[in-house]
């Protein structure tokens, strides 16, 4: 196929890029080219933020668009809008995000949505979502979970990796068998380019329980050189330091409302979709191994805010 993948240079679109070419696809990446491209890739260069930034996309056919902006929805319909006739598929990344924080229930596709007016995250997805209708053919929605893997520019699975790789008593948030839900990157390219054709939202992201805290901490830690002395901690003696889940001690949520939103979803959908998921250890050893490369300096995006626990507040867990 020839396929068009808007960004391409930075985590998901990057990955999508070399899988789509390993897989013998032509691939043409669109973006501002502040990144190193992705060698063998064929690059357009624009800013789809300035008046004419979409002038390279001005002709041009592909069987395949995927977009995986995520911040002023107005973006994404003007793109679609453009490549309107000219691409017979389009490929939407969103996030579960779009559905009511904390809905009753187990979360599928058709759980109730954000609010269209939210002003963060959520809304900007869900309004990106509602912007390909400019695009007028098949529009697969692929609401994808948490996203871990090689290239992460967010910083969850490579700040767990470098802390564990520093060694000694580590806070490690209970309970040990608390199961989790995200999607590798390379599982979530593969899902997307298997799919051209498929049309509407999908939930893209593993079954619940892919893994556990314990399992993910426990192959983190061997990866990095079994240094860390892992210190089984209690939600409430995390929470009453003031600790904040997610942000502070990334990927994991208390058991509770937040977590069963976030880790509890079904998938049946995507894994009719042909979905599959790749262990966890390989997820991890991968990811250290391209962090390495990197000397341990982590990339990060920069309309997110850093994560991690911070050493004093982490100091003051293990004293208690």
């Amino acid at each position: 196929m020839r396929i068009l993948i808007l960004g391409g240079s930075g985590f998901v679109g990057r990955v999508l890029a070399t899988t789509a070419m390993s897989a013998g696809h032509h691939v043409t990446v669109f973006n501002r080219g502040l990144r190193d491209p992705v060698p063998g890739a064929e690059v357009l260069v624009g800013d789809r933020l300035a008046d004419g930034g979409l002038a390279a996309l001005a002709t041009g056919t592909w069987d395949a668009v995927v977009d995986t902006w995520s911040a002023d929805a107005a973006a994404v319909g003007t793109a679609a809008a453009l490549l309107a006739g000219r691409a017979g598929h389009l490929t939407y990344v969103s996030s579960r995000s779009v559905y009511r924080w904390l809905a009753p229930g187990v979360i599928d596709e058709r759980t109730p949505l954000a609010d269209l007016d939210d002003p963060g995250y959520a809304g900007d997805k869900l309004r990106g979502e509602r912007a390909t209708e400019a695009f007028g053919g098949p529009v697969l929605l692929a609401r994808a979970g948490l996203i871990l893997g090689p290239h992460e520019d967010v910083g969850r699975l490579p700040w767990w990796l470098n802390r564990l790789h520093r060694g000694g008593p580590t806070v490690a948030p209970g309970p040990r068998d608390l199961p989790l839900q995200y999607v590798d990157v390379r599982d979530l390219a593969g899902f997307i380019l298997a799919n051209v054709g498929t049309a509407g939202p999908v939930n893209v992201v593993s079954p619940a329980g892919h893994t556990t805290m314990g399992q993910l901490l426990d192959a983190a830690n061997a990866v990095t050189g079994g240094r860390a002395e892992l210190r089984w901690t209690a939600p409430e003696t995390i929470l009453a330091a003031g600790v904040q889940p997610w942000t502070d001690l990334p990927i994991w949520f208390p058991p509770g409302a937040e977590h069963d939103f976030m880790h509890g979803g079904d998938v049946s959908r995507a894994l009719g979709a042909g979905l599959r998921c790749r262990p966890v250890e390989e997820t991890v050893a991968d990811t250290w191994g391209w962090l390495s490369g990197l000397g341990g300096a982590v990339p990060q995006r920069a309309d997110r805010p850093a994560v991690g626990l911070d050493p004093e507040v982490e100091a003051k867990l293990l004293a208690a």
